[in-house]
């Protein structure tokens, strides 16, 4: 189990808006969708997607802005005929903060 660190309140992402958290790993996009779930996920496909943050999101996916590839906000899985995967972090929301799982920052271990 992993403990969390505290990089805002939800209120600071707008509905169907994004924030980046940098690390010295890389930077991880925090997306907060309409249906009002937050993920955590690498800003950047390596060599490929990015930045996801600048994307538009619909439902709980992210359309890349660069090559319109479509990511799923859970899963990190590239959809339709596109390939690829994009690191998912744990990310959650208590009494209105956002905590992301430190294993995101300390060594950039994607969730399973």
């Amino acid at each position: 189990m992993s403990d969390f660190i505290d990089i805002g309140a939800v209120s600071d992402i707008p509905v169907q808006g994004a924030r980046i958290v940098r690390t010295v790993q890389g930077d991880i996009a925090i997306f907060h969708t309409a249906s009002g779930n937050v993920y955590a996920v690498d800003e950047y496909l390596p060599g490929k997607a990015g930045p996801l943050s600048n994307g538009i999101q619909h439902g709980e996916k992210v359309t890349d802005p660069m090559y319109n590839w479509v990511f799923d906000l859970a899963t990190g899985e590239a959809q339709g005929a596109d390939e690829g995967c994009v690191g998912t972090y744990e990310v959650k929301v208590e009494n209105g903060r956002l905590l992301l799982s430190s294993d995101a920052i300390a060594g950039r271990v994607a969730a399973e």
